[in-house]
């Protein structure tokens, strides 16, 4: 049988009853075949001993003596302190709220052995341990040397829940069947399921160890593969992502605008139009594609010219960005560049006042309107289209699965480009968007310099102020950054130690645009922007700032996408610690628009750890924003850069996508040829695909 069908009840296990199948299931157990897959989040090797005086190395693992015992407090609050040592030192083991545990100072009598594995601290003048495991000291050499260590719930111990998984591995494992293909076994010498299960909780050895987790890596990443490319092909028959054939010529409206740019398309960007048109024109399929490219490489204007391909067959496009102020931007955009074809371009938000929205409402229900552009106002119920066939999402990360399938459900069954300027790790690019074709523009367009990024410290920003102010002086522009809108701790009293004293120092964008303007840059136009302002006040400091009026814009990170004007080559980011690499590569990225030498200072606090500047270092290395994305994933996981972390995506047993990319790869690899070679496998040996496929969301839509 396949493990995942093991749908017996947990009461099946000896000393499972209602309320520990209650606590199981507070870990998402909640049958055999879960309690099978609850794999160890580590695995304690008493064969490697480490003695206490090495406690500052690795874990201790060791044997001991007790050698005396104490108690600390009383009443609910009790502290039992074991004296314990080995030949190299004593330690302390300390155990809370003993109240109702009396038998504990019973089961340690001095002179009495110990096997004991933990974490250890120099602490209170000594040496001690909170979090530790401790068994008697057997002189048993039948015992497992390796134990596995579970990631546990309130009313389980370790102990417990090993003897549970023993149990269920005793009377399961053996009549589990291989969900691999055989072949694939053979060729990496991968273990069968029922010797990984077994392994992967009670290895004999760390090589099996190492094999248990190899197999049961490789075959998670293998179904994730074979479960994004069954999507893949649902949506657009037997192709899978990365299969192409032949360009497909650009078409009238298209090569008008080509004609009509001052300038040539970069090779990345001509490489996906080519792919784009591909899609659109290829019949049976609606083409789902991601755009991306780093800060300023043309995503916008391939978008443009993507909807020309649909307008040109009769049809329908609409642009939706996050906010306002960049759906305003695009539409601006829009107007110069098509309006000149005899496109009719309509923007679309939730300020347009009645009178002329229902007059526009009216127009893009009768195909009066070729492309709108606005923002989530574009999917309101009372919008509708006589011919939509292509939906652009703008940074999409900031919509959610919901917000997407409102506007694709506006067409019958549109053509989908989403854009992301945050460039997506390999990693995820395989898994979050692996059943989605991807287009890459790497280049930028010529004539661009590299950013010059400087850290600072705090302390130092004088020295910032001075050589922005001298940029200011040659006829340039400058952005400042700040991570809050305003500060409310800075009155509040706190104790001066406590965290909200400690965020109390922060600048905040509304108090530092008044002390810019006053006391830094006198003799130049400051202005503000940040959220909570009115949409009206927003697009006419934006406007002012763009024709040259205003020349330091002070603002919070809503200037960090979608933001364009070339004679802005200065960005201070301060307090550039609060910010992600990605976010601060996003800010960085808003000057450098023009051909001028640009300039970005990240600010940092004086007390900012060794750890954090080394973070900083990588946007002072590094202006190559996949570099960067690969480095963010590293530090902050895939949940803050795609949008997934409310979605539970990613949840996988053993596999790690960012750790395991080679196995990722390779396995996505295997299972993209099985499926192009051999569809029965999965439709008819293994069911179980079928049924995930069944119950699962799209990839490209599991972010919330």
């Amino acid at each position: 049988m396949l493990l995942r069908s093991i749908a017996a009840p947990l009461t099946s296990i000896k000393g499972i009853g209602d309320e520990t199948g209650r606590i199981l299931a507070r870990l998402g157990i909640t049958n055999v075949a879960g309690l099978l897959t609850h794999y160890p989040r580590d695995w304690k090797d008493w064969s490697v001993r480490v003695p206490i005086s090495e406690f500052h190395r690795a874990q201790v693992c060791t044997e001991v003596t007790v050698v005396g015992r104490d108690w600390k407090g009383g009443g609910a609050k009790a502290v039992l302190i074991v004296y314990v040592e080995d030949e190299s030192g004593r330690a302390a083991l300390v155990y809370f709220n003993c109240s109702k545990r009396p038998w504990l100072e019973k089961q340690f009598v001095p002179g009495e052995r110990f096997r004991v594995w933990g974490h250890f601290e120099y602490k209170f003048g000594g040496i001690q341990s909170t979090s530790f495991e401790i068994e008697p000291a057997t002189g048993d050499d039948s015992v497992a040397p390796i134990r596995p260590v579970y990631s546990l719930s309130a009313g389980l111990t370790q102990a417990k829940l090993r003897g549970f998984v023993g149990r269920a591995v005793e009377k399961y494992v053996d009549d589990i069947e291989n969900e691999l293909p055989g072949e694939l076994l053979s060729r990496d010498g991968l273990l069968s399921k029922s010797a990984a299960i077994k392994a992967i909780h009670f290895p004999g050895s760390v090589a099996e160890l190492e094999a248990a987790k190899r197999t049961l890596v490789y075959e998670e990443l293998f179904y994730l593969g074979m479960i994004v490319g069954m999507r893949a092909m649902s949506r657009k028959g037997r192709s899978l992502p990365g299969k192409s054939g032949g360009r497909v010529s650009l078409s009238p409206l298209q090569e008008r605008l080509i004609e009509r740019l001052p300038f040539s398309l970069t090779q990345g960007q001509r490489e996906a139009v080519g792919e784009i048109n591909e899609d659109i024109a290829r019949g049976g399929f609606s083409m789902s594609r991601l755009l991306q490219g780093d800060v300023g490489s043309g995503k916008t204007l391939v978008s443009f010219l993507a909807a020309l391909r649909v307008v040109d067959d009769g049809a329908q496009a609409v642009l939706m960005a996050p906010t306002e102020l960049l759906a305003r931007q695009h539409a601006e955009s829009a107007a110069r560049l098509l309006e000149p074809l005899g496109l009719r371009i309509a923007y679309l938000t939730g300020n347009i006042k009645t009178a002329g929205r229902k007059e526009l409402l009216r127009h893009l229900a009768a195909g009066e309107i070729d492309i709108a552009v606005g923002t989530h106002a574009l999917f309101s119920k009372n919008v509708v289209y006589k011919n939509l066939k292509l939906v652009v999402i703008d940074e999409q990360h900031r919509f959610g699965v919901i917000q997407r399938s409102l506007i694709m459900e506006k067409g019958s069954n549109p053509h989908l480009l989403m854009m992301s300027a945050t460039p997506i790790p390999r990693t995820l690019a395989m898994t979050v968007f692996g059943d989605m074709d991807v287009s890459v523009i790497r280049d930028l367009p010529p004539g661009r310099k590299p950013i010059k990024t400087h850290l600072a410290k705090e302390s130092s920003e004088d020295r910032v102020y001075d050589f922005v102010r001298r940029k200011l002086e040659s006829g340039s522009q400058a952005y400042f950054v700040y991570p809050l809108i305003e500060n409310a701790l800075l009155e509040s009293g706190e104790d001066p130690e406590s965290k909200d004293a400690r965020n109390a120092a922060l600048k905040d964008v509304v108090s530092m645009a008044e002390r810019l303007a006053k006391e830094v840059f006198p003799g130049f136009a400051v202005a503000l922007v940040h959220s909570r302002l009115d949409d009206d006040e927003k697009r006419q400091t934006m406007e002012r700032f763009r024709a040259g009026e205003i020349k330091v814009l002070v603002a919070t990170s809503v200037v960090e996408v979608g933001v364009d004007v070339p004679n802005a080559n200065c960005m201070v980011i301060e307090h550039a610690e609060r910010f992600g690499l990605s976010a601060l590569h996003q800010l960085r990225g808003r000057v450098g628009r023009g051909q001028e030498q640009a300039y970005c200072f990240l600010v940092y606090s004086d007390e900012l750890t060794e750890d954090g500047k080394a973070r900083l270092k990588v946007m002072l290395e590094s202006t190559d924003g996949f570099v960067i994305a690969e480095e963010d994933l590293r530090l902050r996981g895939p949940g803050q850069i795609t949008g997934t972390e409310q979605s539970g995506y990613l949840r996988l047993g053993i596999a790690d996508p960012i750790h395991d990319i080679e196995v990722l790869a390779k396995a996505r690899a295997d299972a993209f040829f099985v499926l192009e070679n051999d569809p029965g496998f999965v439709l008819e040996d293994h069911r179980v695909i079928a049924r995930v496929l069944d119950e699962a969301p799209p990839f490209s839509s599991m972010m919330l």
